[in-house]
């Protein structure tokens, strides 16, 4: 069978370890499209910060199939960017060495 790809969209992305990541208002999307799913990180709440700044407060955090992105591989949820990232880059390096 052959593989399938996808053609990318024209533009620059912000790179991170050699996969996109791209944000649309409340969302943030990393991974690959042509690989077997992505990271999905929602911005659900914010707060400030000691400087007074609103900051990312509570994320959800999805694996989802690249092909169907109604299917949940795994799903949690964490306070602050960095955990939520941090747990969900975990959560596809698995994803993707168990397909």
């Amino acid at each position: 069978m052959a593989k399938e790809t996808r053609a990318q969209v024209g533009g620059e992305y912000l790179y991170y370890k050699d996969k996109p990541l791209v944000r649309e208002g409340n969302t943030i999307c990393y991974g690959d499209m042509n690989e077997p799913c992505i990271l999905i990180l929602e911005i659900m709440s914010y707060v400030k910060n000691d400087k007074g700044e609103e900051v990312p407060g509570k994320i959800l955090i999805q694996v989802l199939d690249s092909k169907d992105p109604t299917k949940i591989i795994k799903q949690g949820q964490k306070d602050g960017l960095h955990d939520a990232f941090s747990m969900g880059l975990i959560w596809l390096e698995r994803a993707l060495l168990a397909q």
